[in-house]
């Protein structure tokens, strides 16, 4: 992967997080549902509310977040962990090759 394109990323996966916290918690509260099962089936699935549910779990807003799916607090430390292996990885093999460019050449 191009450096130019290894930054980017790594720039996003700082960015996202950063930016759902400035958003207020009930953001995503209104509007449309966006799960397949309530558009196709008019039915809720186990994953209905998560993203809400999320949401309001950031902005330590616990009774909203239990109300929206009760998963969250399963579900939103995992994708916590998930995002943090990722910058993990991301981070090292960008200032790994930051090092290697700047290593003499013997």
């Amino acid at each position: 992967m191009k450096l130019w394109v290894r930054r980017l990323y790594f720039g996003g996966l700082i960015l996202a997080p950063i930016m759902l916290l400035i958003l207020p918690a009930n953001f995503f509260d209104s509007g449309p549902p966006l799960c397949l099962s309530v558009i196709l089936f008019h039915r809720t699935c186990p994953g209905c509310g998560m993203t809400r549910a999320c949401m309001h779990l950031a902005h330590f807003d616990y009774a909203s977040a239990f109300r929206y799916n009760k998963l969250v607090f399963i579900v939103f430390p995992a994708l916590l962990f998930l995002w943090a292996m990722e910058v993990i990885r991301t981070g090292k093999k960008l200032f790994a090759s930051k090092r290697s460019k700047n290593s003499p050449v013997g």
